[in-house]
């Protein structure tokens, strides 16, 4: 396995702050046809994807949620919506995957990104005119870095992970 590959999953960061500096649709469009390759259980793909790139839409969202707050600085915001219906036990998790794919892919193209947690928040899914019978799981508020924060502190592997059963060291 090349190095260079695992560099690129270490090096991807949350950025809340952003460049004024517009982000072509194309860039947003690669990044959601990335996602189409996410893995979901039984190959079900119980996600759909809402771009916005309206200035007015994305300041609305930023007050809506605490922590929404990067969006007001951002060029763009992809939500990421699951069918319950379509799976009704994993949606949730393959919705985290495709997202994964997509903050990576926004990585990948030079773009910083962070993930705003929209479970639950009845105003956003009004706004961006969700049906009822889907879920809203995330935004992710999205632009040109600038900032390049540093790797928060991480548990030490020893914490984390075990062999053969749960609570046997590795060591």
């Amino acid at each position: 396995m090349s190095e260079k590959f695992l560099d690129f999953l270490l090096t991807r960061r949350s950025i809340r702050r952003f460049e004024d500096k517009e982000v072509l649709l194309d860039l947003l469009v690669k990044a959601v046809d990335v996602a189409r390759f996410a893995p979901s259980a039984h190959n079900n793909q119980p996600w759909e994807f809402i771009i916005v790139t309206d200035k007015d839409k994305l300041e609305a969202l930023s007050t809506m949620y605490r922590w929404a707050r990067p969006l007001k600085r951002a060029k763009a915001c992809i939500a990421i919506v699951t069918d319950p219906e379509l799976s009704p036990r994993t949606h949730l998790i393959d919705g985290a995957n495709a997202t994964m794919y997509i903050w990576l892919a926004l990585h990948a193209l030079g773009l910083g990104a962070v993930w705003i947690n929209a479970l639950e928040n009845e105003e956003m899914e009004k706004l961006l005119k969700i049906p009822e019978n889907k879920t809203l799981l995330a935004i992710l508020a999205i632009g040109w870095p600038a900032e390049k924060p540093e790797p928060r502190p991480r548990k030490k592997l020893e914490e984390v992970a075990y062999l053969e059963e749960y609570g046997r060291k590795l060591k």
